[in-house]
């Protein structure tokens, strides 16, 4: 798998969130880079699964859209005399 990685103006977001959360949920300033350190540290550690399980809801997704789409072809098959 590919390392997670961020552009600039997606990071800058992220840990404006991450300083705003630790100000506002625990009353605590955080650095800049403690933030950055800190997303970092999410990204390498907990991402896969953020990662994993994303691809898990789009995987079911497909699936329930490929089965649709099977079943719309089943609705439009003409009859015949054979058998399956």
């Amino acid at each position: 798998m590919a390392k997670i990685e961020f552009d600039e103006s997606q990071k800058s977001e992220i840990v404006a969130k991450i300083k705003d959360y630790f100000r506002r949920e625990l009353d605590q300033e955080i650095a800049q880079f403690d933030a950055e350190f800190l997303l970092d540290f999410f990204s390498e550690e907990v991402g896969a699964y953020h990662y994993n399980r994303g691809l898990e809801d789009a995987r079911t997704i497909l699936e329930e859209k490929l089965e649709s789409i099977t079943d719309a072809f089943y609705e439009i098959e003409k009859p015949t005399n054979s058998r399956r």
